[in-house]
Formats: C-alpha cells, structure tokens, sequence
C-alpha cells in the first residue's frame, strides 16, 4: 500500500478557502463599526456601514466606545489598522462567496500581500547568497576547531547561534545542512547524534518559538493583528533569553550522562551504525577567512539596520526589503560573485521561499473570502460571545492550545498568521489584553507543538541521521512539558501586569 502523506500547507490553506467560501452561504452576514486614527489630524474615524463620523482623538472618546486600548497605542503608531469597536455587531445584507470567488481568492490573497511577500522572497535571495559563500559552514566549522576538547562550549554555543537565527531571520530548514558538519563532532567528543540533533533543532525550534525580528511570524503576524512587529518585543526577548537557557540546561544534563555512560543513550542501539555512517568530515570543513568573517558581519548588519529603521525611523516593508537587496549586493561584491552567478543565486534562493510567499498569498486569500463574505465580522461576534466574562489568564492559555492545535494543519508560521490574526487578536480587546498577547500565543503554541509536530520539519531532521521519530518523543517530550508549565505561567504573568 503507498503511504498516506498529509497534504501540503497550501493545499491545506485551499481546503480551508473552500470551506470558507461554503460557510459564507451558511453563516449570516454582519459588520462591526470600526475606528481608525488619523495621525495628520490627531483624529479618530468611526465608519459605521457606509457612514463616516470624526470623533476627538482622546482616551475619553475610546472609554465611551468600551475600547480597552490606551491612546498612546494609537498616537505612537502601535495600532496603525482600523479596530473592531466592541458591542455595534449589525447583521447586513448576505453576500455569499461563489466558485468564482473562491478560485479568485489566491490571486486577491497575492496582490493584498505583495509587500510582505516582496520581503521573504528578498530574504531567500540573501540566503542564497550566503550558502554560496560558505559563510555558514565556515562559521560552524570554525567554533569546532576553537572548542576542541570543550565540546560541551560548543552546544551551548550552537544552541545559542541557532536560536539567535531562528529569533531574527526564522532559520529553520536551512539548518538542515549543518547536520552533516556536526554530528561527527559530538561523535568524537563521546556524545551521541541526538545531543547534535538537539543543539540545532531545539535552538532553531526556541529561536523561532520566541521570534523578534523574525518576518515569518512576528512581523507578519503582528501586521495582521494590526500593531507594530516592535509591541511585546521586549517580553519575547526575555522569554528568548529563557527558553533557550532551558533548552542548554536540558540538553547539557543529556549529554554529560551520555557521555559517562553511553548505554543511557536513547539510540544506544544505533551507535554503531550512526558512527559508521558519518565518520570524520570535520577536516573538510571551511576555513573562517577574513572575508567570511566581513560577510557573516555584513549579514548580521541587515538585521540591525532592519530593527532600527522600524524602531526608530518607522521604516516598514519597503524599506525592509531594501535593506535585505543592499545586503545582498555588498555580500556578493564582497565575495567576488560574477554578475550572471549572483543574479541566478538570489533567483534561486527566492525561489526556495516562493512556497512560504505562495503560503502568504492563500491565506491572506481566505482573509478575502471573509471580508467580502461579511462573515469574519460575524464570527468575531460569536467568538467574543464565547470569551465574554472569561478570566484574562484561562483565556490567554486557550490561545496558547488552540495555535498548538491549529499548527498541526497548518505547521506554516506565516500562512498561520495571516489567516488566524484578523480573526482572533481583535478578542484581545475584548478580555482588556494587548493584542501583542494574541502574537505571543501564536508563537509559542505553534512553537512548543514544533517540537514534536510530524507534519514539520522534525521527521525530515530525523531522517538524516536515521532515528526513529518515537526515539525523538522519548528524548524531547519531558522538555517540551517544562517549556508547556513555563510558557503558561509566563503568559499568565504577561496579561496581568
């Protein structure tokens, strides 16, 4: 029998435009008032249905409306997108979504999202530039040689890296090429392959979970529930710092005990074979030249001028996207790429991420589906019906497991977002949270579920170095229940101070 394979992020995302397309047949049709801030007049704008009323920009005029946001998240740019204003629900004329509509959709979802994904496909060509250089492994390979003999520098190192590339630039699959330089390593200093395993997936797996500056989740995620990427950034720095603290301690105690007794290894059995496999690569590994080290530089230098120009310059993804195609082009002077050569490397590392901006596209199609259905405004409704009177923390802990589950179908950080955000961040409002709180929910559900989700990149991780996916949940699922405790006493934390 051919195996069963669970059906990609986009044609999950089609499944679920269709769906929605149906619904709008069945679910009644209705619209909130809502209220934007005029930043040139210092005013607010209520549109109710087709009527437009200018109201006084005061903490006042959002007391009366029932708004739980203080002013300054509108004046200092936070809230930049109209909100929803709670209790004006009008159920309006039904406006059902047809085949057309739905087939449609993609092409809506693309052209409405063209500047978020303009932005990862500049980000994949800078990628694409830096694997060519060698950069990456020359960096990895340099931190083996400097650590010889304090090999347990090195997961903390790694782990560290990893998940500081994860936070920034979401690095996940590509971490896939550093399996091959750094098992043989852990092999020779007597730990096993799931201490390497660990250090690269539970780092980029963390790093990820706690996003910052990531565009795949945090700035995409943030830009659909209508704030800046930049709120709540310093409560994801410290669970960043965290996270990945736990992540070393845990992996440490593995690998020490592993190396004093290796029969407590989980993949005991495999040892052998594993080391039969790899052997000894590390005298192949790239030197850190001064120009992989100007490059590497360089490289991190996007994202620091990418963070300031939004924090300080209210850059967005224009200048984002400049910063990435600058970037780009001193890299590949610096590292004496040919015209011709640099054209088809940042064409093709684009084209490695056209499947996330294809991701983008979809799901903000079905984000169509609902606005011209009038039906998402309906189900904000009775979702808010349902969260009425619910206590901040039971609440906020119901996000954190609904993004878990959720991620199960759509392990896509971004499609996740773009899909999810305009429907439910505008709940925040409604319990007197943050919005950012909603953004954060979504990142460690989906995070903490990354860990063990087959429908991501685990299995093809574990595939590399033959072990078993059930050896993997032996391993990692008592660290994942201590990240799970810690997480939700941190979200609890969050929504009452």
């Amino acid at each position: 029998m051919k195996k069963i394979k669970f059906p990609t992020a986009q044609t999950v995302l089609i499944i679920i435009a269709g769906l929605v397309a149906l619904l709008t047949w069945v679910i009644p049709s209705g619209k909130f008032d809502s209220l934007a801030y005029n930043k040139d007049e210092n005013t607010f704008t209520r549109t109710s249905l087709e009527e437009k009323e200018t109201l006084n920009a005061s903490q006042e005029t959002l007391d009366v409306l029932e708004i739980k946001i203080p002013l300054e998240k509108f004046t200092n740019g936070d809230i930049w997108k109209p909100i929803s204003i709670p209790n004006t629900y009008k159920k309006v004329e039904a406006k059902p979504q047809g085949l057309i509509a739905f087939l449609q959709s993609p092409i809506k979802g693309i052209v409405e999202a063209a500047d978020i994904i303009f932005l990862v496909l500049f980000i994949g060509g800078l990628i694409g530039i830096m694997n060519f250089t060698g950069a990456f492994d020359a960096g990895i390979s340099w931190l083996a040689n400097t650590l010889k003999g304090k090999e347990y520098i090195l997961i903390v190192l790694v782990t560290t890296l990893i998940a500081i590339g994860g936070t920034t630039f979401g690095l996940a699959e590509e971490t896939i090429a550093f399996y091959p330089i750094l098992i043989p390593i852990f092999l020779a200093a007597k730990y096993d392959a799931i201490v390497a395993l660990a250090c690269i997936y539970l780092g980029s797996s963390i790093g990820t979970m706690c996003s910052t500056s990531n565009p795949f989740s945090a700035i995409i995620a943030s830009d659909a529930a209508g704030i800046n990427w930049t709120t709540g950034l310093t409560g994801r720095l410290i669970m960043l710092v965290l996270g990945v603290l736990i992540c070393i301690i845990y992996t440490l105690r593995y690998a020490q005990r592993v190396k004093k007794d290796p029969s407590k290894s989980v993949i005991f059995k495999q040892k052998e074979a594993i080391e039969a496999m790899f052997g000894n690569t590390t005298n192949s590994a790239v030197k850190l030249s001064v120009r992989l080290r100007i490059i590497l530089f360089l490289f991190a230098m996007c994202f620091v001028v990418m963070i300031y120009g939004v924090s300080q310059l209210e850059w967005w993804f224009l200048e984002m996207t400049v910063v990435f195609l600058v970037g780009s082009i001193l890299i590949g002077f610096i590292a004496k790429i040919d015209e011709y050569t640099f054209v088809d490397l940042f064409a093709k590392g684009a084209g490695d991420l056209l499947g996330v901006a294809l991701i983008i596209g979809v799901a903000r199609g079905i984000t169509v589906l609902l606005e011209d259905g009038q039906i998402s405004d309906t189900l904000l409704y009775y979702a808010s019906n349902a969260t009425t009177g619910m206590n901040k923390g039971l609440f906020i802990n119901a996000m954190l497991y609904i993004y878990g589950g959720l991620s199960f179908f759509i392990p896509s950080s971004s499609g996740m977002a773009v899909l999810t955000m305009p429907i439910l961040s505008p709940l925040a409002d409604g319990v007197g949270i943050g919005r950012e709180l909603i953004v954060n929910a979504y990142q460690y559900g989906m995070g903490l579920f990354a860990f063990i989700n087959p429908t991501g990149l685990i299995l093809a991780s574990l595939a590399i170095v033959k072990v078993g996916y059930d050896k993997w949940l032996k391993f990692v699922m008592p660290l994942v229940l201590i990240l799970l405790l810690f997480t939700m006493i941190v979200l609890t934390i969050s929504v009452y101070m």
